[in-house]
Parts: C-alpha cells; sequence; structure tokens
C-alpha cells in the first residue's frame, strides 16, 4: 500500500513549521520535483487547514496526510480534512490501529527492532526509523536480516543529498526529508532547488540506477 506511493521517488517531504496560506505553492513545486508523498506535522500552525489545501490542490495522484500524531483522535481529524497518511513519532498501537480503521496509510516511527515488530503486528504499512542519525546503516543492516524483506523503512533524521547512498547499502527503501528540504521562512523558490537537488541524489544512488551501470 505504501510502496505504490514511493515509486518512482521514495522521498516523504515533511512540511514542518508550514502555513496555510503557503502549502498549495510549496506543495506545487515539491510535485513539480517528483514528490508524491508530503507530510504536515501537527506541531505546525494550522495543520488541518494546510492538509485541506494540498490535498485539493494535489489530488488524487499524491499522498497528502500529518505527522506528529499522537492519539486516535488526531487521526480522526486528519480524515476530516481530507488527509490519508498517518505518521507517528512513536508506535502506538492504539493510534496505527485507528489509522487503518479509517483507511489511511500508517507509518510509525520506531528505533528498536522489538518496536518494529509491535507496529507491524498492529497493521503498520511501514516504518519511519526515527531519529536515523541515532541509529547507524550498520544497525538498519542487522534489522534487515529479519524484518519483512519487501517492508518500507524510512530513515528520518539528518538525512541529506549526501548520506542517502549507505542508508540505501544498509537496507533502506526512501527517506522522510525534513529541514534539509522546507524549513519556516523559505520561499517556493528555495524549496524546489532543494527538492530537485534531493530528487537528482536519488536519481545517483537509486538501486535502479545502480543496475543501470552494471
Amino acid at each position: 500500500m505504501l510502496s505504490s506511493w514511493l515509486n518512482p521517488l521514495p522521498l516523504v517531504a515533511i512540511l514542518r513549521g508550514i502555513r496555510s496560506h503557503e502549502a498549495v505553492s510549496i506543495g506545487r513545486v515539491l510535485a513539480d520535483a517528483g514528490f508524491r508523498v508530503l507530510e504536515v506535522p501537527l506541531n505546525s500552525p494550522q495543520p488541518m487547514e494546510s492538509i485541506r489545501r494540498l490535498s485539493q490542490s494535489l489530488g488524487d495522484s499524491f499522498l497528502v496526510g500529518a505527522g506528529t500524531v499522537m492519539t486516535s483522535a488526531q487521526v480522526q481529524e486528519v480524515a476530516a480534512a481530507g488527509g490519508r497518511l498517518i505518521v507517528m513519532p512513536h508506535a502506538d498501537a492504539v493510534v496505527i490501529r485507528a489509522a487503518k480503521d479509517a483507511g489511511m496509510v500508517c507509518v510509525p516511527g520506531v528505533a528498536t527492532p522489538t518496536e518494529a515488530f509491535a507496529a507491524l503486528a498492529a497493521g503498520a504499512d511501514g516504518l519511519k526509523l526515527f531519529p536515523a542519525d541515532q541509529v547507524s546503516p550498520e544497525a538498519l543492516k542487522a534489522w534487515r536480516a529479519v524484518l519483512p524483506k519487501e517492508l518500507p523503512v524510512l530513515p528520518v533524521g539528518g538525512i541529506t543529498p549526501g548520506n542517502m547512498a549507505s542508508w540505501l547499502a544498509a537496507g533502506a527503501h526512501g527517506f522522510g526529508i525534513g529541514s534539509a528540504l522546507y524549513a519556516p521562512g523559505l520561499d517556493a523558490a528555495e524549496v524546489a532547488s532543494r527538492a530537485h537537488a534531493f530528487a537528482q541524489a536519488w536519481a545517483a544512488v537509486s538501486p535502479k540506477s545502480q543496475e543501470h551501470r552494471a
């Protein structure tokens, strides 16, 4: 369910701090760069309005939703705003089940194999490895020996165009990109430049690129 949204560019745009009046312009430049999954963390100003505007503007070809989702009540609010994605900083089974009961894609945050398997048992569609800068690629490689082969694992936290290759080699399927892509105060032109840089970096290190070179 999640994997189809991650093709051909498996990068999730994390728009923490975005304001509703700029949501459409930022969303469009991300779409132009190839991003198909956009997340508005709920600790942003008027997050539900931003989700509503992004969903209406981008349409069904994009997966738009919320991050930093902590409760089942918030899941319902996101659904009412038109969001179809729930991203969490933790792996609360109650919230995961609420998201799945609402027909939404759910990506909980995990930092240990125990959390990972508990999240999967609750119905998670993929895993957010968070915070990635506190978990090494070597640790992810060890996880991949026991996690389902096709399960999307997305490191989040400290990801830049320059460090994606090591995570991919360890078994990451994609990434969540936060302040290196968007931060409050950046205009659409700067976000577009950063988005294209990430898309180009992915194209250079992606498994398809490596197969082509071989």
